[in-house]
């Protein structure tokens, strides 16, 4: 969450109908309400503090950009089983790569891209929302913050990383066992494993250290 540049919010504002008090206040104001100095001084210092914030990203700190390394590693060890299951002709694959993709495009968010801390506005607010570009997050019941936000991202690279290594080996060895029955129930399992192994990890953290 970010206050838009200031230049946008004349027209934001006239395209939304609203002040941009009321934009910046996030609430309607009742026609003839006036505000006290205390209120207005309160709104031009968020502007002015929630414009200069600019949280580094994984990838622009040392600390962090061994989740890079870990991360492509898991990526190729993943891609060799998928191959691996293709020669052998194993079930499921197409949806085996369909896993390894979206573990490479969320992987790649939170080991390389991710913001290593949130903007003050979520330790301010009970938030369950994390928006960052094109990336959306929306988690009923959590409450997102600095306190659980870098324990969030830890667990949710761990559980990646060790999912795309670890799905090849599963649906290979599934496959080798009971093909018939892996062949008809594998692909659900393959997924319904993906969605858990991205946001049950989210959920235990962001309630454990909310």
């Amino acid at each position: 969450m970010s206050i838009p540049d200031t230049a946008l919010l004349v027209p934001l504002a006239n395209l939304l109908g609203v002040s941009v008090t009321e934009l910046l206040m996030c609430e309607k104001m009742e026609q003839g309400d006036t505000l006290e100095t205390d209120k207005v001084e309160k709104i031009v210092k968020t502007v002015i503090t929630y414009s200069e914030e600019n949280p580094k990203r994984a990838y622009q700190e040392k600390s962090h950009q061994k989740w890079i390394a870990l991360y492509i590693l898991s990526f190729l060890a993943g891609s060799v089983g998928t191959f691996f299951n293709g020669i052998t002709k194993r079930p499921c694959l197409e949806i085996l790569g369909i896993t390894l993709l979206l573990y490479a495009i969320f992987g790649g968010y939170f080991c390389c891209f991710v913001k290593i801390k949130l903007p003050r506005f979520y330790d301010e607010n009970s938030v369950n929302f994390v928006h960052d570009g094109a990336f959306r997050m929306n988690m009923v019941g959590v409450k997102f913050n600095n306190r659980n936000w870098k324990y969030i991202v830890r667990t949710t690279r761990i559980s990646m990383c060790l999912s795309m290594i670890s799905l090849p080996i599963i649906n290979f060895f599934m496959g080798s066992i009971m093909p018939k029955g892996w062949n008809s129930s594998g692909a659900a399992i393959l997924l319904v494993t993906f969605f858990c192994s991205i946001f049950l990890p989210m959920y235990i953290m962001g309630k454990k250290c909310e």
